[in-house]
């Protein structure tokens, strides 16, 4: 017996099992019975007798099955409907797959119904922000449809066009009218052009062929509002296929229907025929008659209405008629005419040509909403009006489609199209639109930052992903885009245009400087340790996260440096993207000195760009003029080598790992040692090549690395310095890129010699053995021997260009090299100096002669007085906004805001005469360092007009901002204030008329005291121990200034209040004049400036890195990178910064719980010299503390009382804190004093006060200037929560308050107007008075602000709140009940203030009728004219 098939048995067990059931030829467990199709004859039916298709339809065609269904012969006689039985309980399914028997009954031809005329409705926009479900109980209420089991949607539509119908209907009268003619009047098929229709016989039957209306098919079933269209679609096809047919055919295939069908039937569909033709004639009887119309019918979908005239025509007619007028309508609307000649066009759909029509012309909206950016191809920005042709493909979008261009949101849904080409074309166009916006075109046009959107929108994580794509034309354009975003190419240049400046080879990372301000938990962490922890937090971060503050870096995190390599060594792309990826890891490795390390780091990246693009031989056909360049691999690339160049910046060891591990010191000795134009390649990029080679080396000698290479090419470089007086008459092209060329080579002769200067140093370090706890440092391989010989080429050459300068257009070409020529005279003579092997005198000699041959007759030629007077047009400090950042820059994306190149008269124009005259200031400081006779000669150079115009303006010019784009211009021009000051210091002890510059450079000194920018940390020590405290640069103290004080005061010059000094709660103190205390701190100077010394000692780390710089120690720098510009290494208010140090101290201590009992021995000094200083700078600098606010000035001084329990009663610093409170308290002092405004070094000063207030409860002694400082914030415009503090939390300091009157230098009048609103502190007035803890003889300036408010108050009779109405009367009547008559005296018959009074306000003898009126209103008592009076 044969097993049954099991769960779980694949199919070739089936196979199995059917094969052995076949093989036994047992009988089957059932049997299968066929019946014949209903629908079928005997003999199948042949293509020809299938109706032909529409095909204005679409179809679908099963390849794998026969167009006919099987015959089944023989075929038993169908058999009528009405003959089947269904059961109700019966399943369709199984009903179905019982009569189907064959997949082509089902699967022969799809043929799509006609949809044309569905009506779509929009959905109606609802509140909710999905659309609302129904529960299937609602569709009790609904329609039902037909008869059957219906689903919730079937019966939902079927209600639907019930109540679409319902809502159409046409009247009782139209109704009979449009139901028999709808099917013509709405048949869009046919044209007046028709053949007339065939005809076989003459007999009824075969009238049916002129028939117009089908006799059973009516279109009910479909449920379309075009049923009857669809009707009359089937009719009309059934026409055609007859009328193709002969007439042997025709009843060929009668006979076989006729056969097939039930004899029932058959005289069924006779009658029916019948039926239609009786319908038919009282139609055309009813459109006969005169005085009846049809109304036209309307064709929404269309938008055509038809006027039908049926007046005295058969239907046929009509017909054509109706026909014939649709078309000639239809023709007008039409943007594409239809032609008799055109195959399937007799059905029009006017939807699907409405795309076809004209666009309407866009049209600027009036409203004062902006409209949507629409962009070009090339990424320009459109007018919204802007009216363009079609054919540009700018119109392929839905919104919007009359405007051309494509908007932001458009081109990032293409950017991820499956679509390759799309792909391409949306990052290409948003690379461009990035690009243009970079150069600042869309800054007036647009609202918001194009770039700020785009990154927020998540641009840059489009573009990584792009990266990874397969496909190299999507992955070059993604490339290109990321350039566009990341790179400048205008500030590269201006970066390599700065390389031959004074300190032009370091630079400031790439790294923003708004990053998240993150709190830091520990506060005593030092730099390391913050570092790392920095760097921790960051790993933990998301990438967006990252990339928020800082794009680089969150690229890094993406591993892109990999990708980028794969592009490189595996993809291969065109030139173009290859020098695009240079360019982006240029960016990168400009980040940061980790940033570098991650590029070396990266495996085979830099393996790949030294082979391919660095190789020592390539094809020479590269140089041949017309050579079309398809690949840049195995080509040299100036790009690469500047990439390498800038790698190199990032630390002495990354450069050490590019000599040695990467084999560059063999490209270098390759590219320096032929000459560009022997080199294969284009002459400029030859040219490029070897500049950037030479800039490679320069940054290796400034570590003191490659110096071996010096004696190798020493040939080579001596011909380049022969060759430079030539480049004066030279005419080429590359002119200027041989210039910095030239200026690259002097460059990198300075460095050899800085290193060379030191070797005899460290020579005698190594061998003395000195250095024995840290590991010795061996002396470079080059001698200064072997660099000496140097200095006659480049002076020759210098005495060649300088008369040039009065040549405006070959100066601007000659100053870079004339510049680094300069330069290098300094450094060198600065190293001879220090030679042991050279005579000084010889060394004095040539200095004077130097002096005397060269640098005294430039500085008296007229172009050198110009260039003096460019310097303020040219100053960055004069004019912010020449170094502000660019329209469209964005915080995470450093950037030095040169796109589009910087305007001539520019501290970086060609203009600029910056450069050479900090180059000749340096060499001029070099020599009188030297040679401090030659000082007086130099004399000449401060008294320039132009010097001091520019000096002027710049140090009164506001504190500038320091951004990416504004830091290392403003570096540069430091440099030139710096070296103006030091030779001023150097001229103050010599020349004795130099007097007259003491207090302009003394102010330019104190400026850029806290304005220099970090690295810069030596010149700041300079300034601070030689020029800041130094008395030459103050002659006020010398020439009657504290006299001049003295008689100020005595006058009251400039103010009108009283400069009262507090007295002292410790002692009687003498009284000393403020010129006496200005004296007597000239005096001090010395201990002053050791004291603020003393204080910055924090800085001794940063402080030693910038020596190492400036010094030229090249063999101790570790990187040419400097430390992140966060803001200038000493804040505005540094002047306070001793004091402020104290503060700080006592208060970490107490914050830890520790009482620190024991301050500093010299704590009083401290003290004393900070307010020394202070004081110095308020009265003979007061424009340089103008930055600093007066209010953060007082809350500096407030730290006295804060720092120490009795510190401020020792007498010096009583009295400084006296005199400079007299200076705060002046009127404009006061009403620039703000105390509600954040103050900068000062979380809250709120909390400062009660801190204020606190000390004051506990160690104040009731000190009247202790108490000035609490009475201070009290005025009336400050905020009224100081007030409430003082009568709310600490009424206890109203006993020991006790300023007299005399000595309160600030007037009452601030203090008691306008009157006061607050109903709480009101109340506390009163309450302090009535109770008696504000009383006159303890708190006298309270007293009278208390009774002067709390009469305004009693009295007053606007029209106020019921509650304040109810408060002041009622604080009236407990005034009038008072027990203490002086009080009551006081509150009821308060008049004015008067500071001479006792009581410091005067009382009315009489209350005035009004007040004497209300009061009785008010008290409800009688009181008469003869009131008491107040006692005399």
């Amino acid at each position: 017996m044969l097993s049954r098939p099991k769960p779980g048995e694949s199919e070739a067990d089936l196979l199995r099992f059917q094969n052995q059931f076949l093989a036994a030829r047992a009988c089957p467990a059932v049997k299968i019975v066929k019946k014949a199709d209903k629908r079928k004859g005997k003999e199948g039916s042949t293509d020809a007798e299938r109706p032909p298709l529409q095909d204005s339809k679409d179809v679908v065609m099963l390849d794998g099955f026969p167009d006919t269904l099987p015959t089944l012969t023989p075929a038993p006689p169908k058999k009528s409907k009405s003959a089947s039985v269904h059961f109700e309980d019966e399943d369709p399914e199984e009903r179905l797959e019982s009569h189907d028997r064959h997949i082509t009954a089902v699967f022969s031809k799809i043929i799509e119904r006609d949809t044309s005329a569905q009506a779509v409705t929009i959905p109606v926009p609802t509140g909710d922000p999905f659309p609302r479900t129904f529960h299937r109980s609602e569709i009790k209420s609904e329609v039902q449809v037909g008869s059957g089991r219906k689903s919730i949607f079937a019966q939902k539509m079927a209600a639907k066009r019930a109540a679409e119908k319902a809502a159409t209907a046409p009247s009782a009268a139209e109704c009979e009218q449009v139901r028999s003619a709808a099917p013509d009047a709405l048949d869009p098929v046919g044209s007046a052009g028709e053949p007339p229709l065939f005809s076989i016989r003459d007999d009824k039957d075969g009238d049916f062929l002129t028939s117009q209306c089908p006799c059973l098919i009516t279109g009910e079933g479909l449920g379309s509002q075009k049923s009857e269209q669809e009707a009359q679609a089937i009719h009309k096809e059934n026409l055609e296929k007859l009328q193709s047919m002969s007439e042997e055919e025709i009843l060929q295939e009668q006979a076989k229907l006729l056969a097939q069908l039930d004899p029932s039937l058959v005289a069924f569909l006779k009658s029916q025929r019948g039926n239609n033709e009786g319908q038919k004639k009282e139609l055309k009887m009813e459109l006969n008659r005169p005085e009846e119309f049809l109304e036209s019918l309307p064709v929404a979908q269309h938008g055509v209405r038809s006027s039908l005239s049926m007046q005295e025509s058969d239907m046929e007619e009509h017909v054509r008629k109706e026909e014939n007028t649709k078309v000639e309508i239809m023709d007008d609307d039409l943007p594409v005419k239809p032609r008799k000649e055109w195959i399937h066009m007799d059905n029009v759909e006017f939807e699907k040509l409405e795309w076809m029509k004209d666009l309407p012309s866009p049209r600027q909206r009036k409203t004062k909403k902006g409209m949507q950016a629409r962009f070009s191809l090339k990424g320009e920005l459109i007018p919204a009006d802007a009216d363009l042709p079609t054919h540009l493909g700018l119109h392929h979008h839905g919104e919007e489609a009359e405007r051309a261009g494509y908007s932001l949101q458009e081109l990032f849904h293409l950017s991820r199209s499956q679509v390759t080409q799309q792909r391409t074309l949306a990052l290409q166009v948003l690379g461009r639109i990035v690009q243009r916006a970079r150069a600042g075109e869309f800054a007036s046009s647009l609202k918001g930052s194009i770039l700020r959107l785009l990154l927020d929108a998540g641009f840059l994580f489009l573009l990584r992903f792009s990266l990874d794509d397969a496909v190299e034309n999507v992955m070059a354009a993604s490339v290109g885009a990321l350039r566009a975003l990341l790179v400048s190419l205008d500030d590269e240049k201006y970066l390599d245009w700065t390389f031959s400046w004074y300190q032009g080879m370091a630079a400031f990372p790439f790294v923003p400087n708004n990053e998240e301000e993150e709190e830091e938990e520990e506060e005593e962490l030092n730099g390391t340790e913050k570092s790392q922890d920095k760097k921790l937090k960051d790993e933990n971060k998301p990438d967006p996260d990252v990339a928020r503050y800082d794009v680089v870096k969150g690229l890094l995190k993406t591993r892109i440096q990999h990708r980028l390599r794969y592009i490189l060594e595996v993809v291969q792309p065109v030139p173009t993207v290859v020098l695009d990826v240079l360019h982006i890891l240029t960016h990168i490795a400009r980040h940061s000195s980790e940033a570098c390390s991650q590029l070396l780091d990266c495996p085979r990246l830099i393996e790949t760009i030294v082979r391919e693009f660095l190789p020592t031989q390539w094809d020479p056909k590269v140089a041949e003029p017309g050579f079309l360049l398809t690949s840049l691999h195995g080509v040299a690339c100036a790009s690469a080598m500047k990439f390498i160049r800038v790698l190199a910046s990032g630390g002495r060891n990354a450069t050490a790992r590019l000599l040695n591990k990467f084999e560059m010191k063999s490209r270098l000795s390759r590219f320096i040692a032929e000459d560009p134009l022997d080199l294969p390649l284009p002459k400029e990029e030859a040219v490029r090549l070897s500049t950037e080679a030479f800039r490679l080396w320069a940054v290796a000698a400034g570590y003191g690395q490659a110096c071996d290479l010096y004696s190798d090419l020493y040939p080579v470089l001596v011909r380049i310095l022969q060759s430079l007086p030539e480049l004066l008459s030279t005419k080429s092209p590359v002119v200027e890129l041989s210039v910095q060329r030239a200026a690259a080579v002097v460059t990198l002769l300075t460095h050899v010699t800085q290193t060379a200067g030191y070797t005899a140093e460290l020579q005698a370090k190594l061998s003395s053995n000195e250095s024995e706890d840290s590991e010795p440092i061996p002396p470079p391989p080059v001698a200064w021997s072997q660099v000496s010989g140097l200095q006659p080429f480049l002076e020759r050459s210098l005495k060649k260009i300088l008369p040039q300068i009065s040549q405006t257009e070959t100066w601007q070409i000659l100053q870079p090299l004339t510049t680094a020529c300069v330069i290098f005279l300094g450094v060198y003579y600065s190293a001879y100096s220090q030679q042991p092997s050279v005579n000084p005198v010889d060394c004095l000699e040539e200095l004077e002669h130097l002096t005397s041959e060269m640098l005294l007759p430039l500085l008296s030629q007229p172009a050198i007085d110009g260039m003096w007077d460019l310097l303020r047009p040219c100053s960055a400090l004069c004019n912010p906004l020449s170094c502000s950042s660019a329209p469209e820059s964005v915080s995470s994306i450093a950037s030095l805001s040169c796109t589009g190149g910087k305007p001539p008269l520019s501290l970086l124009g060609s203009k600029s005469p910056f450069p050479f005259l900090t180059a000749l200031l340096f060499l001029i400081n070099n020599i009188t360092h030297i040679h401090k006779g030659l000082t007086s000669k130099y004399s000449s150079v401060l008294g320039f007009r132009g010097l001091k115009d520019y000096l002027h303006q710049s140090w009164q010019t506001g504190p500038p901002s320091v951004t990416p784009s504004s830091a290392w211009i403003l570096r540069h021009e430091y440099h030139l204030q710096y070296f103006v000051l030091a030779l001023a210091r150097r001229m103050a002890g010599t020349c004795p008329d130099y007097t007259q510059h003491a207090s302009l450079h003394h102010c330019v000194a104190m400026a850029l005291l806290s304005r220099l920018l970090p690295g810069s940390e030596h010149l700041a020590h300079e300034v601070l121990l030689d020029l800041a405290f130094n008395p030459e640069f103050l002659p006020e103290g010398k020439a009657g200034g504290p006299e001049a004080a003295d008689f100020s005061d005595i006058l009251h010059l400039g103010t009108s209040a009283k400069l009262a000094q507090p007295g002292s709660a410790a002692a009687f103190l003498p009284k000393v004049t403020r010129g006496a205390l200005l004296r007597e701190s000239y005096q001090n100077l010395p201990s002053i400036r050791s004291c603020y010394l003393s204080h910055f000692v924090h800085l001794q780390p940063t402080l030693t890195r910038s020596q190492v710089f400036y010094q030229g120690r090249n063999y101790l720098i570790q990187s040419m990178l400097l430390p992140e510009v966060k803001g200038p290494i000493l804040p505005s208010d540094w002047p306070f910064f001793p004091l402020i140090s104290l503060y700080n101290k006592v208060t970490n201590a107490e914050t830890r719980g520790a009482v620190l009992n024991s301050l500093p021995l010299d704590l009083i000094n401290t003290v004393t010299w900070n307010l020394q200083w202070v004081l110095l700078l308020e009265t003979w600098r007061s424009k340089i503390l103008q930055s600093i606010p007066t209010a953060a000035k007082l809350a500096r001084l407030m730290c006295v009382f804060l720092t120490g329990s009795d510190l401020f009663l020792e007498a010096p610093i009583h009295r400084y804190t006296a005199a400079l409170l007299s200076v705060y308290c002046q009127p404009k002092a006061l009403d620039s004093l703000n105390l509600d405004a954040p103050l900068p070094g000062l979380a809250s000063f709120h909390d400062l006060y009660i801190s204020l207030l606190e000390q004051f409860e506990g160690v104040s002694f009731g000190d009247p200037l202790f108490g000035v400082f609490v009475l201070l914030p009290l005025q009336k415009r400050f905020s009224v929560h100081l007030r409430l503090s003082v009568f709310g939390e600490h009424t206890n300091i109203l006993r020991a308050l006790g300023v007299p009157l005399q000595q309160f230098p600030v007037p009452l009048e601030r203090y008691v107007s306008p009157p006061e609103d607050n109903l709480n502190l009101l109340r506390l007035y009163f309450r302090t008075l009535v109770t008696g803890a504000l009383r006159h003889t303890w708190c006298p300036v309270l007293y009278v602000v208390a009774v002067a408010h709390v009469n305004s108050f009693i009295f007053s009779q606007e029209s106020t709140t019921q509650e304040i109405d109810a408060a002041r009367k009622s604080m009236l009547r407990k005034t009038w009940l008072l027990v203490d008559e002086n009080l009551k005296k006081h509150l009821l018959y308060y008049r004015l203030l008067n500071a001479e009074s006792p009581l410091g306000f005067d009382l009315y003898e009489q209350l005035p009728p009004m007040r004497l009126k209300y009061l009785q209103i008010v008290t409800q008592k009688e009181i008469t004219e003869n009131a008491p009076a107040l006692d005399s």
